[in-house]
């Protein structure tokens, strides 16, 4: 009898067990030299990338919030200050990101963080069956309802994407 891969035990995967969260953890090649990590990723699992999303920290007028778009989109600084009632919006420096969520670059979840901060989700997600986001390591998504990540990450849902 063959038996079943244990899932990583990483600060996002347990956050969601903890919270009564269904999802699938799929493992995969990770490269750490693509250009677009979340597209990388979406062809890894064989995904398209608009259900893979990437998850990013920024600041908006110096406050740390977390962003999760689809991988195959950038975002607009001006809809992110705006989604949270802010000035102006800047992407994290890497060190900080790692800093306050705990993760490593690449392996950035929305899920266990070390320190909550708001999230957004772009308002894609509602439109999908189903999506992938990191699971709290390189070479990890976890896939799960929109609905129940939003709830797992505490998060809005909002316009976020560059046109």
């Amino acid at each position: 009898m063959a038996k079943k891969p244990q899932t990583p035990g990483t600060p996002a995967t347990l956050a969601l067990t903890r919270a009564g969260i269904a999802f699938t953890a799929v493992l995969y090649s990770y490269d750490p030299d693509a250009d677009r990590l979340g597209v990388q990723a979406a062809e890894a699992i064989g995904e398209p990338p608009a259900r893979v999303f990437k998850t990013l920290m920024a600041e908006i007028d110096g406050n740390a919030v977390c962003v999760v778009v689809p991988s195959d989109h950038e975002v607009s600084m001006k809809k992110l200050a705006t989604a949270f009632g802010g000035k102006s919006a800047r992407m994290m420096k890497p060190a900080d990101a790692e800093r306050i969520t705990g993760f490593r670059v690449g392996g950035i979840s929305p899920f266990g963080q070390k320190k909550r901060v708001p999230t957004a989700f772009a308002q894609q997600a509602a439109d999908l069956p189903y999506l992938y986001t990191n699971g709290g390591q390189r070479g990890l998504q976890v896939r799960l309802v929109p609905a129940d990540a939003l709830r797992a990450s505490a998060a809005i849902l909002a316009d976020l994407t560059a046109e």
